[in-house]
């Protein structure tokens, strides 16, 4: 139980005590004294359709990847989306952690497929415990996006594991898990930015703090 505490304080990057995660919050939640797994669905779908995916232009800097900034820009990728969520349910008192690992994404646009260098992506997710257990969210594509790729909004219910969309909604293979690196207490930064600098060189900015600009993700899907 001490232990599972620990994992509701903020940290460095899961600033839930900021102003920006606390008002972020308070727009989606009446009633903090509700019932966990309500919580941690209505958080999981704010951060998943109020927070904008998009790859390009995303601030990879100390700051970029903490809660406040991801509350306070609403955009960003799988890496922004899971630090705020996690944060979201540690204000709340669930437990959180970070998740990463690999996948291969079969539906990734040409434009973006070539900055990454292929079709395999260091991708991040939240698990967060809930009813005794560890559940695994990915409150990552908006409903817009999936709309725009012809995906099934990825659905979140408190009791199973949301993943990723192994399949789109013709029934084609769209994405799956190629490597587990487990979960961490607090966004491991040199970590992930070894994981891009490693695997995606061409998606970073020429400082190295952020991802290329010029593109929408949303505008790719419909060329």
């Amino acid at each position: 139980m001490a232990d599972l505490t620990r994992l509701t304080e903020p940290t460095e990057f899961l600033d839930h005590e900021s102003v920006p995660v606390q008002e972020f919050i308070d727009r989606v939640v009446p009633d903090r004294g509700a019932d966990k797994r309500q919580l941690a669905i209505a958080l999981y779908y704010a951060v998943r359709d109020d927070v904008f995916y998009e790859v390009y232009d995303a601030d990879l800097s100390r700051d970029g990847l903490k809660a406040s900034h991801v509350a306070t820009r609403k955009q960003g990728f799988c890496l922004h989306k899971s630090v705020l969520y996690a944060a979201c349910c540690r204000a709340v008192g669930i437990p959180a952690r970070l998740h990463y690992g690999k996948v291969r994404n079969h539906l990734a646009s040409d434009r973006l497929r070539k900055h990454i260098g292929g079709d395999v992506f260091f991708h991040g997710l939240t698990a967060v415990h809930l009813d005794g257990r560890w559940v695994k969210a990915t409150p990552v594509f908006n409903g817009l996006l999936c709309k725009l790729y012809g995906l099934t909004p990825l659905e979140f219910d408190g009791t199973s594991d949301s993943l990723y969309h192994p399949f789109d909604a013709d029934g084609r293979k769209n994405m799956e898990f190629l490597v587990d690196y487990g979960g961490f207490d607090d966004l491991p930064y040199e970590f992930v930015m070894d994981q891009m600098r490693t695997n995606h060189p061409d998606f970073l900015n020429s400082d190295g703090t952020g991802t290329v600009s010029g593109g929408s993700l949303a505008a790719e899907a419909a060329r």
